[in-house]
């Protein structure tokens, strides 16, 4: 049985290994980057069984990619090789001000081309959680029919295996328009059991959430709203991002807001990801809401002040120390 099974595009990031712009860069560092890949790998990091398939191509990047999965701990054994796509790469630069840039070179790459006839079915029944977000289906057609083929697969045993649908929106305009994105992403809104979105993401997805609710002290957004909206679709557990303003957390009755850790930030890609795998965790470990939540802060935390998006992520020793501070300071 395992914790969680996810799949996506995952690439291999280059970095200059001093900050700037990479024109003036003498030398690159390289690691892995993909939403759905950081998931499993900040689970397992925290001692979850976790799965990721996807297609790569069958080249060195797509051997790198592996073997630094398996390092981590995460099950790749459903992963397809192309022969004929490359595995994405992407470029990341940092500036002295500590402002990301990111450059992706991705057209015609494997993961792009995944098909539903390609899902490991039985893979998936072996999970509790299956994880996906809205990159995967900007990437093609036929990405998005094969996630749309893995939900409808998942609904379908859920009652027999209890499996859980996570989906974290985590939209990329640099792939699709916000129309296109709001009009795919609404329905897997609708799938779902967990959702874990980003401000920005809400933004887009709900036209009152940039509206001030006044009596919501935490933060200049409506999560309120949202979070009764994805109530009312059914959704049991919810996660609302905010950036530096923490987040909220919610069930079917009741809401939190998890203030952020107070760290110093040198690489804020990753951190929704993070979070995510820090609230995931308390989810398939019983816990209260607020209690995923600060785990999810915590993970979070971690994610910004490393460079990389895994890299800096805590192991199960250091979270629970961290936590267990956290609630002795709330308390």
């Amino acid at each position: 049985m395992l914790d969680l099974v996810t799949f996506g595009e995952t690439m291999v990031a280059f970095t200059p290994t001093e900050k700037g712009s990479i024109r003036y860069a003498s030398s690159l560092g390289k690691r892995t980057a993909g939403a759905e890949s950081n998931i499993a790998i900040g689970l397992a990091k925290l001692g979850k069984k976790t799965g990721w398939f996807s297609k790569l191509g069958e080249d060195e990047f797509g051997e790198y990619i592996l073997r630094e999965l398996r390092g981590e701990g995460v099950d790749t054994s459903t992963v397809v090789m192309s022969k004929n796509n490359p595995t994405g790469i992407m470029f990341k630069q940092i500036s002295a001000g500590n402002e990301t840039s990111v450059f992706y070179y991705r057209k015609g790459s494997a993961a792009s081309t995944m098909m539903p006839e390609e899902l490991p079915l039985e893979y998936i029944k072996q999970s509790k959680i299956l994880y996906i977000s809205g990159i995967t289906p900007a990437l093609s057609n036929s990405c998005k029919e094969t996630i749309f083929a893995a939900l409808d697969f998942a609904k379908k045993i859920a009652k027999d295996n209890q499996i859980q649908i996570c989906f974290d929106p985590n939209i990329r305009l640099k792939l699709w328009n916000k129309e296109e994105a709001k009009e795919c992403l609404t329905v897997l809104l609708k799938m779902s059991n967990i959702v874990l979105i980003g401000d920005e993401e809400a933004e887009i997805l709900f036209d009152n959430f940039d509206k001030p609710n006044v009596s919501d002290k935490h933060n200049k957004y409506n999560t309120s709203y949202v979070i009764d909206h994805l109530r009312n679709l059914g959704v049991s557990k919810i996660a609302v991002k905010l950036g530096d303003k923490g987040a909220v957390v919610a069930d079917e009755n009741e809401s939190f807001h998890i203030s952020p850790l107070l760290v110093e930030v040198v690489d804020n890609i990753g951190a929704g990801d993070a979070f995510n795998a820090g609230f995931l965790c308390g989810l398939l470990e019983g816990r209260g809401m607020e209690e995923c939540g600060n785990m999810g802060a915590i993970m979070g935390a971690y994610a910004v002040s490393s460079y990389g998006d895994v890299e800096g992520l805590p192991n199960r020793i250091q979270l629970d120390a961290l936590l267990n501070k956290r609630e002795k300071i709330y308390r």
